[in-house]
């Protein structure tokens, strides 16, 4: 395959790395790293191996079907698109709130901008909603390339470098995870939560994938589908590792804590680079983590009213009519999607932390039963045989369905009884 048709096939699986490269990444691994060092770098590769199917499963269906996900809940039951649609209600407004700060953060301390958090917030909404309203999928599309690109060269030059430094954390401030210390179990679930990224995002996956087949006007390949999602699920893992080696090689022993503030914590994520590549990359990395965190705002602000459409005309298709040239109910959604992030942005401005561990935790308790849909979607008789998963996928998801279902319960019960 020459490399201009190896970049013609990537689209969806490069989407899915800007949702999934934003605050599981910038902010969970590198303060997993910051504060453990190098002790949970097992656990990341854990969660990203045993989520692998369920995440794979997404534009799967949609290749072989030229169908989204939620059709291929509908055919399982209305009650699996009822459940889907409670869990897509209960957590959106939660990650676009959580998404939108660090970017809004990050934004405040590159710029020095004196506003409040919320209302540079409720400007990068706007902007937001205006580019989407514009141009949709294309323009998620193009922005989501160069975007991926700059975060991995310079993520890659400061790991690179830091390792030149060495790895000498200071005896005197070590701190190692401890398995029955509350605070150290919480922040695992969170991590794991979103680690890669949330498992809903596999909807979204599909969705993109079918938006790809209309701007292309041809459905490729299962295989070429699949060459797309892994290069961005492999790099997505592996930008994981590097930002938890940054937290690790360059706070991990200093004495220093990453702040639950959003504008502080901004001004030291992009410190911990300068420190490593030198100030003169301040500009260069002021740019990638800034449009890292805009690419995932932006594509959560896409893809939840992509979801909320469909949905609604699943569940009541008589309303149908409401839909026209202009695609007006999607633009409502996305004015809805903002309007109750802002408000959660507003009830919690305080912390930035508050708010992405409700998000990632959610996401967490929520993760076995999306598992188990899209495992039921993929193996039942409407999928097309030659496009359901091989036996050895398929004991390979059962052993991750029961590993997500354990962590869950082992939450459920260890958060009852520290109460």
């Amino acid at each position: 395959m020459t490399i201009k048709g190896f970049l013609r096939i990537l689209g969806p699986g490069l989407l899915y790395a800007g949702a999934a490269v934003g605050v599981s990444h910038l902010v969970q691994s590198t303060r997993a790293g910051a504060n453990y060092g190098f002790e949970l770098l097992w656990i990341l590769i854990f969660a990203n191996a045993i989520k692998y199917p369920f995440f794979q499963f997404g534009p799967r269906y949609a290749a072989v079907t030229g169908e989204n996900l939620m059709q291929g809940y509908r055919k399982i039951g209305n009650w699996a698109v009822i459940m889907f649609a409670i869990l897509t209600i209960g957590s959106m407004f939660a990650v676009q709130a959580a998404v939108t700060i660090v970017t809004a953060g990050l934004v405040g301390n590159v710029f020095g901008l004196g506003l409040n958090p919320v209302a540079i917030s409720a400007i990068i909404l706007l902007i937001t909603m205006i580019a989407l309203m514009i141009g949709r999928y294309a323009v998620l599309d193009k922005i989501i390339k160069l975007v991926i690109v700059l975060l991995a060269i310079s993520t890659i030059t400061a790991v690179i470098l830091a390792m030149g430094r060495g790895y000498n954390p200071n005896p005197e401030h070590l701190r190692n995870f401890r398995w029955g210390f509350s605070p150290d179990i919480f922040f695992l679930i969170a991590f794991i939560g979103w680690m890669p990224a949330p498992i809903d995002i596999t909807v979204w996956h599909s969705l993109w994938t079918n938006a790809k087949f209309k701007l292309t006007g041809e459905k490729p390949r299962l295989r070429d589908v699949l060459l797309d999602f892994n290069f961005g699920y492999i790099g997505t893992a592996f930008l994981a590792v590097c930002f938890l080696a940054l937290g690790a090689f360059i706070l991990y022993g200093s004495g220093d804590e990453l702040s639950p503030k959003g504008g502080v914590f901004a001004g030291q994520l992009i410190k911990m680079y300068t420190d490593s590549i030198g100030s003169w990359a301040y500009v260069l990395i002021a740019i990638a983590a800034i449009t890292t965190m805009f690419s995932t705002t932006m594509t959560c602000l896409d893809a939840f009213p992509r979801v909320m459409k469909p949905l609604r005309l699943i569940l009541f298709p008589k309303m149908s009519s409401f839909s026209s040239k202009l695609d007006i109910e999607s633009w409502i959604w996305l004015f809805i999607t903002a309007s109750g992030a802002l408000i959660i942005m507003w009830k919690l401005a305080d912390t930035m932390q508050t708010m992405v561990n409700i998000a990632t935790t959610l996401s967490f308790v929520t993760a076995p039963l999306l598992a188990i849909l899209n495992y039921k979607v993929v193996t039942g008789k409407h999928m097309p045989p030659e496009g359901r998963p091989q036996q050895w996928l398929r004991i390979y998801s059962w052993i991750g369905i029961v590993f997500l279902s354990g962590f869950t319960l082992f939450y459920i019960v260890y958060s009852l009884t520290q109460k």
